[in-house]
């Protein structure tokens, strides 16, 4: 499980540049929210790491 977390900032930044191409966006518009992404999956891997650590 450990392995595959760093599939989630790739699929949700995935996911994200399908949601701004479809709304006719470019992917540069679309700045702010990668780096959300980027943020909240450093966050996740802090936790579970911290969570690893501990036990």
């Amino acid at each position: 499980m450990i392995r595959l977390l760093f599939l989630i900032p790739v699929v949700l930044c995935l996911l994200w540049m399908i949601y701004l191409t479809a709304n006719g966006h470019r992917v540069r518009d679309g700045k702010q929210g990668f780096i959300y992404i980027l943020v909240v999956s450093a966050v996740i891997a802090a936790f579970y790491t911290l969570m690893w650590w501990i036990t």
